[in-house]
Protein backbone atom coordinates (compact mmCIF):
# COMPACT_ATOMS: atom_id res chain seq x y z
CA UNK A 1 0.00 0.00 0.00
CA UNK A 2 1.08 3.57 -0.57
CA UNK A 3 2.31 4.99 2.73
CA UNK A 4 3.76 8.15 1.17
CA UNK A 5 2.92 11.15 3.31
CA UNK A 6 3.02 14.75 2.10
CA UNK A 7 5.45 17.09 3.87
CA UNK A 8 4.17 19.02 6.89
CA UNK A 9 5.33 22.49 7.80
CA UNK A 10 4.92 23.56 11.42
CA UNK A 11 3.67 27.13 11.66
CA UNK A 12 6.14 29.03 13.84
CA UNK A 13 4.64 31.39 16.41
CA UNK A 14 8.00 32.50 17.83
CA UNK A 15 9.52 35.75 16.50
CA UNK A 16 12.88 35.22 14.85
CA UNK A 17 12.25 31.50 14.27
CA UNK A 18 11.18 30.61 10.73
CA UNK A 19 12.37 27.03 10.42
CA UNK A 20 12.09 24.53 11.96
CA UNK A 21 8.83 26.04 13.21
CA UNK A 22 8.33 26.63 16.92
CA UNK A 23 4.57 26.75 17.69
CA UNK A 24 2.86 28.66 20.47
CA UNK A 25 1.31 27.22 23.62
CA UNK A 26 -1.73 25.66 21.91
CA UNK A 27 0.36 24.24 19.07
CA UNK A 28 2.87 22.77 21.50
CA UNK A 29 0.05 21.09 23.44
CA UNK A 30 -1.31 19.69 20.16
CA UNK A 31 2.11 18.26 19.32
CA UNK A 32 2.12 16.60 22.75
CA UNK A 33 -1.25 14.96 22.05
CA UNK A 34 -0.26 13.89 18.53
CA UNK A 35 3.04 12.41 19.75
CA UNK A 36 1.06 10.19 22.13
CA UNK A 37 -1.73 9.34 19.65
CA UNK A 38 0.89 8.17 17.17
CA UNK A 39 1.92 5.53 19.70
CA UNK A 40 -1.27 4.66 21.58
CA UNK A 41 -3.02 3.60 18.36
CA UNK A 42 -0.67 0.57 18.30
CA UNK A 43 -1.20 -0.42 21.92
CA UNK A 44 -3.02 -3.71 22.49
CA UNK A 45 -6.69 -3.36 23.39
CA UNK A 46 -6.08 -4.38 27.01
CA UNK A 47 -3.56 -1.59 27.55
CA UNK A 48 -5.90 0.99 25.97
CA UNK A 49 -8.75 -0.15 28.23
CA UNK A 50 -6.55 0.08 31.34
CA UNK A 51 -5.53 3.63 30.44
CA UNK A 52 -9.18 4.51 29.82
CA UNK A 53 -10.12 3.31 33.30
CA UNK A 54 -7.54 5.64 34.85
CA UNK A 55 -9.05 8.62 33.03
CA UNK A 56 -12.60 7.48 33.77
CA UNK A 57 -11.75 7.34 37.47
CA UNK A 58 -10.54 10.95 37.33
CA UNK A 59 -13.68 11.99 35.43
CA UNK A 60 -15.97 10.24 37.95
CA UNK A 61 -14.21 11.85 40.92
CA UNK A 62 -14.58 15.30 39.35
CA UNK A 63 -18.24 14.78 38.39
CA UNK A 64 -19.15 13.54 41.87
CA UNK A 65 -17.44 16.50 43.53
CA UNK A 66 -18.27 19.35 41.18
CA UNK A 67 -21.44 18.57 39.16
CA UNK A 68 -24.81 18.75 40.97
CA UNK A 69 -26.52 16.26 38.65
CA UNK A 70 -23.92 13.57 39.32
CA UNK A 71 -23.49 13.97 43.08
CA UNK A 72 -26.43 11.72 43.94
CA UNK A 73 -26.13 9.53 40.86
CA UNK A 74 -22.54 8.29 41.11
CA UNK A 75 -21.64 5.72 43.76
CA UNK A 76 -18.15 5.18 45.03
CA UNK A 77 -16.08 3.22 42.52
CA UNK A 78 -13.47 0.48 42.86
CA UNK A 79 -9.92 1.53 41.92
CA UNK A 80 -9.24 1.46 38.16
CA UNK A 81 -6.51 -1.17 38.51
CA UNK A 82 -9.16 -3.65 39.73
CA UNK A 83 -10.49 -4.19 36.19
CA UNK A 84 -13.18 -6.74 37.04
CA UNK A 85 -14.74 -4.74 39.87
CA UNK A 86 -14.44 -1.42 38.03
CA UNK A 87 -16.12 -2.75 34.87
CA UNK A 88 -18.93 -4.34 36.88
CA UNK A 89 -19.61 -1.04 38.64
CA UNK A 90 -19.44 0.78 35.32
CA UNK A 91 -21.99 -1.54 33.70
CA UNK A 92 -24.36 -0.93 36.64
CA UNK A 93 -24.45 2.85 36.04
CA UNK A 94 -27.75 4.00 34.47
CA UNK A 95 -27.79 5.18 30.87
CA UNK A 96 -27.99 8.98 30.44
CA UNK A 97 -30.71 10.18 28.03
CA UNK A 98 -31.18 13.41 26.08
CA UNK A 99 -34.39 14.07 28.02
CA UNK A 100 -32.47 13.92 31.30
CA UNK A 101 -29.86 16.34 29.97
CA UNK A 102 -32.58 18.78 28.90
CA UNK A 103 -34.32 18.60 32.28
CA UNK A 104 -31.11 19.00 34.28
CA UNK A 105 -29.83 21.80 32.08
CA UNK A 106 -32.85 23.93 32.94
CA UNK A 107 -31.15 24.58 36.31
CA UNK A 108 -27.61 24.14 34.91
CA UNK A 109 -27.25 21.06 37.11
CA UNK A 110 -25.18 19.35 34.37
CA UNK A 111 -22.42 21.98 34.58
CA UNK A 112 -19.38 21.74 36.82
CA UNK A 113 -19.21 24.34 39.57
CA UNK A 114 -15.56 24.81 38.70
CA UNK A 115 -12.93 23.43 36.34
CA UNK A 116 -9.49 22.15 37.34
CA UNK A 117 -6.55 24.39 36.57
CA UNK A 118 -5.48 24.15 32.94
CA UNK A 119 -8.90 23.33 31.47
CA UNK A 120 -9.60 26.92 30.43
CA UNK A 121 -12.99 28.55 29.97
CA UNK A 122 -16.49 27.18 29.37
CA UNK A 123 -17.62 27.08 25.72
CA UNK A 124 -21.28 26.64 24.68
CA UNK A 125 -22.58 24.75 21.64
CA UNK A 126 -25.94 23.33 20.56
CA UNK A 127 -26.62 20.07 18.76
CA UNK A 128 -28.63 19.99 15.54
CA UNK A 129 -31.52 18.21 17.24
CA UNK A 130 -31.75 15.42 14.63
CA UNK A 131 -33.35 13.21 17.29
CA UNK A 132 -36.07 15.80 17.83
CA UNK A 133 -34.50 16.71 21.19
CA UNK A 134 -31.94 19.52 20.71
CA UNK A 135 -29.61 19.92 23.66
CA UNK A 136 -27.08 22.45 24.82
CA UNK A 137 -23.54 21.27 25.23
CA UNK A 138 -20.87 23.03 27.28
CA UNK A 139 -17.24 22.11 26.89
CA UNK A 140 -13.88 23.36 28.09
CA UNK A 141 -11.07 24.88 26.08
CA UNK A 142 -8.98 21.81 26.87
CA UNK A 143 -11.66 19.57 25.36
CA UNK A 144 -11.56 21.68 22.19
CA UNK A 145 -7.81 21.06 22.08
CA UNK A 146 -8.49 17.31 22.25
CA UNK A 147 -11.02 17.75 19.39
CA UNK A 148 -8.27 19.43 17.34
CA UNK A 149 -5.87 16.58 18.00
CA UNK A 150 -8.31 14.04 16.52
CA UNK A 151 -9.00 16.33 13.55
CA UNK A 152 -5.28 16.34 12.85
CA UNK A 153 -5.05 12.58 13.37
CA UNK A 154 -7.63 12.16 10.60
CA UNK A 155 -5.60 14.44 8.29
CA UNK A 156 -2.40 12.52 9.07
CA UNK A 157 -3.96 9.06 8.81
CA UNK A 158 -5.28 9.84 5.36
CA UNK A 159 -2.11 11.60 4.23
CA UNK A 160 -3.72 14.87 3.21
CA UNK A 161 -1.48 17.57 1.85
CA UNK A 162 -2.28 20.42 4.23
CA UNK A 163 -0.74 22.88 1.80
CA UNK A 164 -3.63 22.19 -0.57
CA UNK A 165 -7.06 23.83 -0.57
CA UNK A 166 -10.14 22.51 1.24
CA UNK A 167 -13.71 23.20 0.07
CA UNK A 168 -16.44 22.77 2.69
CA UNK A 169 -20.21 22.71 2.04
CA UNK A 170 -21.78 22.50 5.49
CA UNK A 171 -22.51 26.06 6.67
CA UNK A 172 -26.25 26.28 7.26
CA UNK A 173 -26.66 29.67 8.96
CA UNK A 174 -28.83 32.20 7.16
CA UNK A 175 -26.70 34.58 5.13
CA UNK A 176 -23.41 32.76 5.87
CA UNK A 177 -21.06 31.76 3.03
CA UNK A 178 -23.61 32.70 0.36
CA UNK A 179 -23.35 31.83 -3.32
CA UNK A 180 -21.72 32.86 -5.65
CA UNK A 181 -18.49 33.52 -3.72
CA UNK A 182 -19.00 31.81 -0.38
CA UNK A 183 -16.33 32.55 2.23
CA UNK A 184 -12.56 32.17 2.14
CA UNK A 185 -10.20 31.72 5.11
CA UNK A 186 -6.43 31.66 5.08
CA UNK A 187 -6.21 28.27 6.84
CA UNK A 188 -8.16 25.05 7.42
CA UNK A 189 -9.69 26.25 10.69
CA UNK A 190 -8.78 26.40 14.38
CA UNK A 191 -7.87 22.70 14.61
CA UNK A 192 -4.95 23.13 12.21
CA UNK A 193 -4.09 26.82 12.40
CA UNK A 194 -2.21 26.71 15.72
CA UNK A 195 0.21 24.04 14.52
CA UNK A 196 0.53 23.49 10.76
CA UNK A 197 0.72 25.85 7.82
CA UNK A 198 -2.20 25.05 5.51
CA UNK A 199 -3.72 26.18 2.25
CA UNK A 200 -6.98 28.14 1.99
CA UNK A 201 -10.40 27.02 3.20
CA UNK A 202 -13.38 27.73 0.93
CA UNK A 203 -16.91 27.39 2.37
CA UNK A 204 -20.40 27.53 0.86
CA UNK A 205 -23.87 27.44 2.41
CA UNK A 206 -25.70 24.11 2.12
CA UNK A 207 -28.88 25.84 0.97
CA UNK A 208 -27.22 26.66 -2.36
CA UNK A 209 -28.87 24.66 -5.19
CA UNK A 210 -26.76 21.67 -6.33
CA UNK A 211 -26.05 23.03 -9.82
CA UNK A 212 -24.66 26.22 -8.27
CA UNK A 213 -22.68 24.19 -5.71
CA UNK A 214 -21.03 22.37 -8.60
CA UNK A 215 -20.34 25.61 -10.46
CA UNK A 216 -18.76 27.05 -7.30
CA UNK A 217 -16.60 23.94 -6.90
CA UNK A 218 -15.37 24.19 -10.48
CA UNK A 219 -14.28 27.78 -9.87
CA UNK A 220 -12.55 26.92 -6.59
CA UNK A 221 -11.02 23.69 -7.98
CA UNK A 222 -10.11 22.36 -4.49
CA UNK A 223 -7.71 19.60 -3.50
CA UNK A 224 -10.17 18.26 -0.90
CA UNK A 225 -13.94 18.43 -0.46
CA UNK A 226 -15.87 17.99 2.81
CA UNK A 227 -19.67 17.80 3.16
CA UNK A 228 -22.66 15.66 4.18
CA UNK A 229 -23.17 12.36 2.32
CA UNK A 230 -26.58 13.49 1.02
CA UNK A 231 -25.04 16.62 -0.49
CA UNK A 232 -22.10 14.70 -1.95
CA UNK A 233 -24.45 12.13 -3.50
CA UNK A 234 -26.51 14.91 -5.04
CA UNK A 235 -23.35 16.60 -6.36
CA UNK A 236 -22.33 13.31 -7.95
CA UNK A 237 -25.31 13.73 -10.30
CA UNK A 238 -24.01 17.16 -11.33
CA UNK A 239 -20.47 16.07 -12.26
CA UNK A 240 -21.55 15.07 -15.76
CA UNK A 241 -18.38 13.17 -16.59
CA UNK A 242 -16.18 16.17 -15.75
CA UNK A 243 -14.47 15.46 -12.39
CA UNK A 244 -12.67 18.26 -10.58
CA UNK A 245 -9.07 18.32 -11.91
CA UNK A 246 -7.21 18.83 -8.62
CA UNK A 247 -9.47 16.84 -6.30
CA UNK A 248 -7.62 14.15 -4.32
CA UNK A 249 -10.10 13.04 -1.64
CA UNK A 250 -13.62 13.61 -0.29
CA UNK A 251 -14.53 13.63 3.42
CA UNK A 252 -18.08 12.69 4.48
CA UNK A 253 -19.40 14.02 7.80
CA UNK A 254 -22.56 14.41 9.94
CA UNK A 255 -24.75 11.72 8.34
CA UNK A 256 -24.50 7.96 7.98
CA UNK A 257 -22.69 7.22 4.71
CA UNK A 258 -24.33 4.31 2.90
CA UNK A 259 -22.42 1.99 0.59
CA UNK A 260 -24.50 2.99 -2.48
CA UNK A 261 -23.71 6.65 -1.71
CA UNK A 262 -19.99 5.91 -1.39
CA UNK A 263 -19.96 4.00 -4.67
CA UNK A 264 -21.85 6.73 -6.55
CA UNK A 265 -19.68 9.54 -5.18
CA UNK A 266 -16.40 7.76 -5.88
CA UNK A 267 -17.52 6.78 -9.38
CA UNK A 268 -18.55 10.34 -10.26
CA UNK A 269 -15.58 12.21 -8.80
CA UNK A 270 -12.93 9.53 -9.35
CA UNK A 271 -11.42 9.89 -5.85
CA UNK A 272 -11.83 7.99 -2.56
CA UNK A 273 -14.38 8.97 0.11
CA UNK A 274 -13.24 9.00 3.76
CA UNK A 275 -15.93 8.70 6.43
CA UNK A 276 -15.90 10.57 9.78
CA UNK A 277 -18.24 9.66 12.66
CA UNK A 278 -18.65 12.43 15.23
CA UNK A 279 -21.20 14.39 17.23
CA UNK A 280 -20.94 17.97 18.44
CA UNK A 281 -21.56 17.06 22.07
CA UNK A 282 -19.30 13.98 22.23
CA UNK A 283 -16.58 14.76 19.67
CA UNK A 284 -14.94 12.23 17.36
CA UNK A 285 -16.42 8.77 17.83
CA UNK A 286 -14.68 6.86 15.01
CA UNK A 287 -12.44 7.57 12.03
CA UNK A 288 -12.06 5.45 8.91
CA UNK A 289 -8.99 3.24 9.03
CA UNK A 290 -6.34 4.52 6.60
CA UNK A 291 -5.54 0.97 5.52
CA UNK A 292 -8.81 -1.00 5.69
CA UNK A 293 -12.58 -0.55 5.38
CA UNK A 294 -13.60 -0.35 9.05
CA UNK A 295 -13.78 2.68 11.35
CA UNK A 296 -11.59 2.90 14.45
CA UNK A 297 -13.17 4.09 17.69
CA UNK A 298 -11.15 7.03 19.05
CA UNK A 299 -10.64 5.41 22.43
CA UNK A 300 -8.08 7.95 23.62
CA UNK A 301 -10.87 10.55 23.60
CA UNK A 302 -13.95 8.64 24.73
CA UNK A 303 -15.32 5.31 25.86
CA UNK A 304 -17.77 4.01 23.26
CA UNK A 305 -20.05 1.11 24.14
CA UNK A 306 -22.17 -0.81 21.63
CA UNK A 307 -24.96 -2.46 23.59
CA UNK A 308 -27.70 -4.99 22.96
CA UNK A 309 -31.23 -4.24 24.13
CA UNK A 310 -30.48 -6.04 27.41
CA UNK A 311 -27.49 -3.77 28.05
CA UNK A 312 -24.77 -6.35 27.39
CA UNK A 313 -21.92 -5.55 24.95
CA UNK A 314 -22.34 -6.51 21.30
CA UNK A 315 -19.97 -8.96 19.66
CA UNK A 316 -18.45 -8.48 16.20
CA UNK A 317 -21.15 -8.45 13.53
CA UNK A 318 -23.95 -7.45 15.92
CA UNK A 319 -25.86 -4.17 15.70
CA UNK A 320 -26.38 -2.24 18.93
CA UNK A 321 -27.07 1.18 20.39
CA UNK A 322 -24.23 3.61 20.96
CA UNK A 323 -23.44 4.83 24.49
CA UNK A 324 -20.55 7.26 24.89
CA UNK A 325 -18.52 8.89 27.64
CA UNK A 326 -16.18 11.72 26.55
CA UNK A 327 -13.07 11.35 28.69
CA UNK A 328 -11.83 14.93 28.93
CA UNK A 329 -14.83 17.29 29.00
CA UNK A 330 -14.99 18.15 32.68
CA UNK A 331 -17.17 21.22 32.02
CA UNK A 332 -20.29 19.11 31.36
CA UNK A 333 -19.53 15.43 31.96
CA UNK A 334 -21.67 13.07 29.89
CA UNK A 335 -21.37 9.65 31.49
CA UNK A 336 -22.87 6.68 29.61
CA UNK A 337 -24.82 8.98 27.31
CA UNK A 338 -27.02 7.27 24.70
CA UNK A 339 -26.76 9.36 21.54
CA UNK A 340 -29.55 7.59 19.63
CA UNK A 341 -27.39 5.88 16.99
CA UNK A 342 -27.07 2.22 16.07
CA UNK A 343 -23.82 0.75 14.72
CA UNK A 344 -22.46 -2.64 13.74
CA UNK A 345 -19.53 -3.82 15.85
CA UNK A 346 -16.45 -5.06 14.01
CA UNK A 347 -13.61 -7.53 14.63
CA UNK A 348 -10.04 -6.36 15.37
CA UNK A 349 -8.52 -4.66 12.33
CA UNK A 350 -5.78 -6.34 10.27
CA UNK A 351 -3.85 -3.06 10.36
CA UNK A 352 -2.67 -3.92 13.89
CA UNK A 353 -4.16 -0.93 15.69
CA UNK A 354 -5.64 -1.80 19.07
CA UNK A 355 -8.51 0.66 18.67
CA UNK A 356 -11.95 -1.03 18.47
CA UNK A 357 -13.63 -1.29 15.06
CA UNK A 358 -17.08 -0.37 13.80
CA UNK A 359 -18.10 -2.06 10.56
CA UNK A 360 -20.68 0.59 9.74
CA UNK A 361 -22.80 3.33 11.23
CA UNK A 362 -26.43 2.39 10.69
CA UNK A 363 -27.94 5.72 11.70
CA UNK A 364 -30.58 6.64 14.21
CA UNK A 365 -33.30 4.36 15.56
CA UNK A 366 -35.84 6.67 13.92
CA UNK A 367 -34.38 5.50 10.62
CA UNK A 368 -35.75 1.99 11.11
CA UNK A 369 -38.91 0.62 9.53
CA UNK A 370 -41.67 -0.11 12.07
CA UNK A 371 -43.48 -3.40 11.50
CA UNK A 372 -47.23 -3.87 12.00
CA UNK A 373 -46.66 -7.14 13.84
CA UNK A 374 -44.18 -5.42 16.17
CA UNK A 375 -40.46 -4.77 16.08
CA UNK A 376 -38.28 -2.93 13.59
CA UNK A 377 -35.89 -3.66 10.75
CA UNK A 378 -33.34 -1.69 8.77
CA UNK A 379 -34.65 -0.44 5.42
CA UNK A 380 -31.19 -0.69 3.89
CA UNK A 381 -31.11 0.17 0.18
CA UNK A 382 -28.55 -1.78 -1.83
CA UNK A 383 -26.99 -0.65 -5.08
CA UNK A 384 -29.51 -2.90 -6.85
CA UNK A 385 -32.40 -1.22 -5.02
CA UNK A 386 -31.16 2.21 -6.12
CA UNK A 387 -30.69 0.99 -9.68
CA UNK A 388 -34.30 -0.26 -9.78
CA UNK A 389 -35.60 3.02 -8.32
CA UNK A 390 -33.73 4.99 -10.99
CA UNK A 391 -35.16 2.64 -13.59
CA UNK A 392 -38.66 3.39 -12.30
CA UNK A 393 -38.02 7.17 -12.24
CA UNK A 394 -35.19 8.06 -14.68
CA UNK A 395 -35.46 11.77 -13.79
CA UNK A 396 -34.54 10.99 -10.14
CA UNK A 397 -31.92 13.19 -8.48
CA UNK A 398 -32.47 12.37 -4.81
CA UNK A 399 -34.90 10.35 -2.69
CA UNK A 400 -36.31 10.26 0.83
CA UNK A 401 -38.77 7.72 2.22
CA UNK A 402 -40.97 8.47 5.22
CA UNK A 403 -43.02 5.91 7.10
CA UNK A 404 -46.12 7.86 8.13
CA UNK A 405 -48.08 4.92 9.61
CA UNK A 406 -47.51 1.25 10.24
CA UNK A 407 -49.00 0.56 6.80
CA UNK A 408 -48.15 3.78 4.93
CA UNK A 409 -45.07 5.16 3.16
CA UNK A 410 -44.40 8.43 1.38
CA UNK A 411 -41.69 8.35 -1.29
CA UNK A 412 -40.32 11.86 -1.76
CA UNK A 413 -38.33 12.37 -4.96
CA UNK A 414 -36.30 15.30 -6.17
CA UNK A 415 -36.64 15.05 -9.95
CA UNK A 416 -35.41 16.90 -13.02
CA UNK A 417 -38.90 16.83 -14.57
CA UNK A 418 -42.42 15.76 -13.59
CA UNK A 419 -43.05 12.01 -13.48
CA UNK A 420 -45.48 10.37 -15.86
CA UNK A 421 -48.36 8.30 -14.49
CA UNK A 422 -46.53 5.17 -15.54
CA UNK A 423 -43.38 6.25 -13.68
CA UNK A 424 -45.39 6.99 -10.52
CA UNK A 425 -46.93 3.55 -10.72
CA UNK A 426 -43.48 2.05 -11.18
CA UNK A 427 -42.18 3.86 -8.08
CA UNK A 428 -45.14 2.58 -6.04
CA UNK A 429 -44.49 -0.96 -7.29
CA UNK A 430 -40.79 -0.57 -6.37
CA UNK A 431 -41.62 0.58 -2.83
CA UNK A 432 -44.03 -2.31 -2.24
CA UNK A 433 -41.56 -4.83 -3.59
CA UNK A 434 -38.83 -3.40 -1.31
CA UNK A 435 -40.77 -2.77 1.90
CA UNK A 436 -43.86 -4.98 1.67
CA UNK A 437 -47.04 -5.35 -0.37
CA UNK A 438 -49.19 -4.25 2.57
CA UNK A 439 -47.99 -0.63 2.44
CA UNK A 440 -50.06 2.19 0.99
CA UNK A 441 -47.53 4.25 -0.97
CA UNK A 442 -47.77 7.95 -1.81
CA UNK A 443 -45.32 9.58 -4.23
CA UNK A 444 -44.40 13.25 -3.83
CA UNK A 445 -42.10 15.08 -6.26
CA UNK A 446 -40.21 18.35 -5.88
CA UNK A 447 -37.13 20.14 -7.19
CA UNK A 448 -35.07 19.66 -4.00
CA UNK A 449 -35.64 17.65 -0.83
CA UNK A 450 -36.05 19.55 2.45
CA UNK A 451 -33.04 19.65 4.77
CA UNK A 452 -32.83 19.91 8.53
CA UNK A 453 -31.70 23.13 10.22
CA UNK A 454 -28.15 21.78 10.05
CA UNK A 455 -28.42 21.08 6.33
CA UNK A 456 -28.82 17.31 6.63
CA UNK A 457 -31.03 14.97 4.61
CA UNK A 458 -31.90 11.43 5.74
CA UNK A 459 -32.95 8.84 3.17
CA UNK A 460 -35.39 7.02 5.49
CA UNK A 461 -37.27 8.38 8.51
CA UNK A 462 -39.97 6.67 10.56
CA UNK A 463 -42.58 9.14 11.77
CA UNK A 464 -44.61 6.50 13.64
CA UNK A 465 -44.42 7.19 17.39
CA UNK A 466 -43.40 4.47 19.80
CA UNK A 467 -46.33 2.52 21.24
Amino acid sequence: MDRTAPPLEVASATPGIAWPGLPGVAGTSLLGFLFQLDRTQWWPAERIEAAQRRQLAALLDHARAEVPFWRARLPGFPPPDDATAFEAAWAALPILTRAEIQAADASEAMLADRLPQGHGEYREIFTSGSTGRPIRGVRSQLWELVWSAFTLRDHLWHRRDLAGSLAVIRESGAGKAPYPEGDTQAGWGFSSASLFATGPLFSLNVTTPPAQQMEWLRRRDPDYLLSHPSILARLALEVGGRPLPRLKQIVAISEALTEPQRMAIEAAFGVPVVDVYSTREAGYLALQCPDHAGMHVQSEGLRLEVLREDGTPCAAGEVGRVVVTPLHNLAMPLIRYEIGDLVEMGAPCPCGRGLPVLNRVMGRRQNMLRLAEGGRRWPLLSSGDIERLVGAAPALRQYRIEQTALDALTVMLAVARPLSDAERDAVIAWARAKFGEGFAVTVETMEELPKSAAGKVEDFVCQVPEG
